[in-house]
């Protein structure tokens, strides 16, 4: 579904990718780990089309949109949808709108509208919540409605920037849950970038090492931790006992 060939990218003096290659297969849950700062998400921003490479070619569902003009580009990415790290909710707007927004600037019918926002914020478990603003949240509940704001129009391919990045461990792995569901619910296909290994084996079915601008290794979970690198050996030495697979 996603083929990604040399990308090359560059801000100012420094390489962040530096030819990365990776193919995501349809209907999985991809999870990329790395350190910080070594490009995941800039990885992300360059599938979805927010950023341009220097040089290489992505390629979703046959069509190279690293080539596309911006014009050009909605048509190729409307089946697309991601969850930002800080979850990038609009301040001024309730639920509710936040949750709308795609679809009114769609031109979708309103009782269409207000069904698929129920649902969704539903499925995340916000129902009642409607009128809240995301100032009224907690860093759990944020995650969840911009969940709800991605899933509402039900994109076939979903992007996780670091979905349980600053929550508490009861927290995270209801996101995690949520992530599963929501691949269940969708037959989507996701990518998934986090650094919580325990978070990684509950949603994934392949890992992939993002090093030095390049994924350096990916395989199905069991096959990755016994991957002999320096990265994937601390990952493994630090699992915590309660780590668990999505299927248990």
């Amino acid at each position: 579904m996603i083929r990604i060939r040399n990308l090359w990218k560059r801000y100012g003096s420094i390489n962040v990718l530096k030819g990365l290659d990776l193919e995501v297969n349809q209907g999985e849950t991809l999870v990329i780990l790395g350190r910080s700062g070594v490009g995941k998400s800039v990885l992300l921003r360059h599938i979805i089309g927010i950023e341009k490479p220097d040089s290489g070619t992505i390629e979703v569902n046959g069509v190279l949109i690293s080539s596309l003009r911006k014009a050009e580009l909605y048509g190729a990415i409307k089946n697309m949808g991601m969850l930002f790290q800080g979850a990038a909710l609009f301040d001024s707007m309730n639920l509710e709108e936040n949750a709308a927004f795609y679809l009114k600037q769609h031109g979708n019918p309103q009782d269409e509208i207000e069904k698929k926002v129920l649902d969704a914020l539903a499925m995340v478990g916000l129902s009642g919540s409607e009128k809240k603003m995301p100032s009224d949240l907690s860093g759990g509940m944020r995650k969840r409605a911009a969940l709800a704001r991605l899933i509402v129009y039900r994109p076939s391919i979903l992007l996780y920037d670091e979905p349980t990045t600053g929550l508490d461990p009861i927290t995270a792995q209801q996101i995690n849950e949520l992530i599963v569901k929501t691949q269940k619910e969708l037959k989507g296909t996701s990518i998934v970038v986090t650094h919580d290994i325990s978070s990684a084996l509950y949603i994934a079915d392949r890992l992939a090492l993002h090093e030095d601008g390049k994924i350096v290794h990916v395989a199905e979970p069991e096959a990755f931790l016994k991957i002999d690198h320096p990265i994937i050996n601390f990952l493994r030495e630090n699992l915590t006992p309660k780590s668990r697979n999505k299927n248990e």
